[in-house]
């Protein structure tokens, strides 16, 4: 496990519960339905452990944003869950105004939960509804309905939880731009403070990649459509974009996620977590059994790192380059030049003139961003202006 000397400044901490009811068809982030409680216990019981671990490098940092995502965190036994959660604040000296989030199904959570949770001190809860359609969330293998989620926010409403993200997807098998500004509309109508919109990948490993040819999806210019119409019809609705697939009322973007791409630190733990501490990105074993037992074992030689790289020079600006267009604000060239001492415009410069004359890019100021139609075919853009050096040296563990 990489610890290295302590480095002052902010902090994110993420911890990953890898346990659900029921597996999506479309998810391949490691998780899965747990036998039993027993399993539940061990592995919160080697989180508590791992925390500890991380306890004196974490000591002159000031952690401001806590996420714990999965899988779906709701799905322990609440008491397991609580503990972790009071762990994450016993162990690290969060900033006075942290912001402390959890993930939910709503299937999963009661109103007595979020009254434990909030007084436990978690602050913000992020729901993954991903439509209001009956259809879609049968098509997604969804466990939950849309009372279930309606439900779900008014216990969490009732609570006092001030800080509620839902998340919607589009490209689902048989949606239609329609369907998905309807889903849009129910959601605004209730006003949570943040909403994200991501677009279905049908990754390998996967059922859906299993059975692809069967699945009837939209095609490239529907979900384009789909991507423009639900982006304006959020931002009519009082949510600004300031992300590819994210949108805020004013002051509630997710102080978390933003240390993602604005190439902050950030520390994960648990199975199958990745880092970004102290100058180096890592990742533990995706393998729930080798964790327990490498933590359970922590001063011996069995290891649970997965994988561990110093991020510097080249690989640097790299992620630099690709998640700053990732926001709508984009790439502010000033901080470019103070951060790697050379002219963006001078490295890059001669492939944004097509970019920018076609609408997929607009400068302003001293920013260079992506617009809707450029957000929507990032990949392609970042691949053409980016060499193949460059895009070797950003870590798989940025992709997000």
């Amino acid at each position: 496990m990489p610890i290295s000397q302590n480095v002052g400044g902010k902090l994110g901490i993420y911890v990953h519960v890898p346990f659900c009811r029921s597996k999506c068809a479309y998810c391949d982030f490691y998780s899965f339905v747990p036998g039993d409680e027993t399993v539940c216990e061990r592995y919160v019981n080697a989180l508590l452990s791992h925390m500890e671990y991380y306890k004196s490098a974490v000591a002159e940092r000031l952690p401001d944003s806590v996420y714990i995502g999965g899988g779906t965190p709701t799905a322990l036994p609440e008491e397991q869950l609580l503990r972790m959660i009071r762990g994450v604040r016993r162990t690290f000296h969060l900033a006075k105004n942290a912001e402390f989030t959890v993930e939910v199904n709503p299937a999963t959570a009661s109103y007595k939960t979020f009254v434990r949770m909030r007084r436990a001190g978690v602050n913000r809860i992020s729901i993954g509804l991903q439509s209001a359609d009956p259809g879609e969330l049968k098509a997604l293998s969804r466990i939950h309905s849309r009372a279930d989620f309606e439900q779900c926010y008014r216990d969490a409403r009732r609570a006092k939880i001030q800080n509620i993200s839902v998340d919607l997807m589009f490209g689902i098998p048989r949606q239609t731009t329609e369907s998905l500004l309807r889903s849009v509309d129910y959601v605004t109508r209730l006003r949570p403070e943040h909403v994200s919109l991501y677009n279905l990948k049908i990754e390998p490993g996967t059922p859906f990649y299993q059975n692809r040819r069967q699945l009837v999806l939209p095609d490239e210019d529907t979900e384009f459509e789909m991507y423009e119409a639900a982006c304006a019809l959020l931002e009519r609705r009082g949510y600004k974009q300031y992300e590819i697939s994210n949108f805020a009322q004013p002051g509630k973007m997710c102080k978390h996620n933003l240390k993602y791409w604005n190439c902050e630190e950030y520390l994960g733990l648990g199975t199958g977590a990745h880092s970004y501490f102290n100058g180096n990105r890592f990742s533990f074993v995706p393998n729930i059994q080798a964790y327990i037992k490498g933590i359970e074992h922590i001063e011996s030689d069995i290891g649970i790192t997965a994988s561990s790289e110093e991020i510097k020079g080249k690989a640097r600006m790299g992620e630099y380059i690709m998640l700053k267009f990732r926001l709508a604000e984009g790439l502010p060239l000033g901080e470019f030049q103070r951060t790697f001492g050379s002219d963006f415009l001078e490295l890059y410069g001669s492939k944004l003139p097509f970019y920018l004359k076609k609408g997929y890019m607009v400068r302003r100021g001293d920013n260079i961003a992506l617009t809707h139609a450029g957000m929507f075919v990032s990949n392609y853009i970042l691949s053409d202006i980016l060499t193949f050096a460059d895009l070797n040296a950003v870590s798989p563990a940025n992709q997000f």
